[in-house]
């Protein structure tokens, strides 16, 4: 079945193949168990069914985001996300999945994963956030404005987490909330049901908040040699994924996004480098980006999720930016995307 798509993507970024198809897998799987012909779904993209097993494939975010969409209406399941999601245990995830099973401790597990998550062919951006002596979560940003997709990606990487923390941990493990930048979609109640927790839509961040006491416990599959060996073997496989350029450019945004709320001068991210300014300006241009330029997008991808998401004032999406005034948002918005906050959002509706 051939379902009609928008994959209109023009972004250098959008079409290059760097990305392991896993997630296609994992969908292509359950289309599998469902009786679902999924040949389809690969019509005009370059790639077929049988290329998504070949370890040496990647795929591009156009290519995965037009094969998900078309999953989606194919299988007539809003909640796909949630559905792979929860499908998914640690072996799932491979070389990554053995690192965290010979971690030390899940805090430590955590952290190898979000490092690193970009293996295992992750469409989200990942990070940690520690929120008080008490909180921590497990971050997600969006790498394009894709309002569409937005709630799958959010899904599947919030649902597949819950699993490999409850097999490293054991049921007793559990969410304490969950946060949700868009809105509230038809399939709601599920959530909680799904994943065991209160969720709060229309959220200035998505993140999966977790009891800090969660990151002590030594977990029994521990082996400090493997688990070395699995690190090695991770960081090959990102050396490999990245062009060295457009590396400086993606840790510079993780940078920003991680403090878009108050975002750092360019003199502050160059010291969390290792860098002086004129380096860190010298290496930007280098890939024909400007630091300003980098945290416009930023600011400009937030707004929109923002937005996008729910009623949130525009005083508040401001303030989540790093704006303390509301006028000069308007104009700084306007000059980023050619329209205001309130067509943006009503755009959208």
């Amino acid at each position: 079945m051939n379902v009609a798509v928008d994959v209109e993507l023009d972004s250098a970024r959008e079409t290059a193949s760097v990305i392991p198809p896993n997630v296609l897998v994992h969908v292509l799987v359950h289309a599998d168990d469902c009786g679902v012909d999924t040949r389809g779904w690969f019509s005009g993209l370059g790639l077929t069914r049988a290329q998504m097993l070949d370890p040496q494939v990647k795929v591009s975010y156009h290519q995965a985001r037009t094969i998900l969409l078309r999953a989606i209406a194919a299988l007539g399941e809003p909640a796909l996300g949630l559905i792979v999601g929860r499908r998914q245990k640690i072996g799932s995830f491979g070389l990554l999945g053995l690192l965290m099973m010979t971690s030390a401790t899940f805090g430590e597990a955590m952290h190898q994963a979000i490092d690193n998550h970009q293996i295992c062919g992750c469409l989200l951006d990942i990070g940690f956030e520690q929120l008080s002596g008490e909180e921590v979560a497990l971050a997600l940003w969006p790498r394009f404005d894709d309002p569409q997709l937005h709630p799958f990606l959010c899904e599947e990487v919030i649902a597949s987490s819950l699993m490999i923390a409850i097999q490293l941990l054991g049921t007793e493990f559990g969410l304490k909330r969950i946060e949700l930048t868009y809105a509230a979609p038809a399939y709601a109640s599920l959530y909680s049901r799904v994943l065991g927790a209160d969720v709060q839509f229309g959220a200035r961040h998505n993140r999966a908040v977790i009891d800090t006491r969660w990151l002590a416990p030594p977990l029994p599959g521990h082996n400090p040699l493997t688990a070395r060996q699995a690190l090695e073997l991770c960081r090959i496989q990102l050396s490999q994924r990245h062009d060295c350029r457009d590396e400086i450019v993606a840790v510079v945004q993780g940078l920003l996004r991680d403090r878009v709320d108050h975002p750092p001068r360019i003199g502050e991210v160059a010291v969390a480098l290792n860098l002086s300014e004129r380096s860190l300006r010298r290496k930007l241009a280098d890939t024909g980006h400007a630091f300003r330029e980098i945290l416009n997008e930023v600011r400009t991808e937030r707004a929109l999720e923002l937005l996008r998401g729910g009623s949130m004032p525009v005083m508040d999406v401001a303030d989540a930016i790093g704006f303390s005034d509301a006028r000069e948002f308007r104009r700084a918005f306007k000059r980023w995307t050619g329209i205001s906050p309130r067509e943006a959002r009503r755009d959208h509706t």
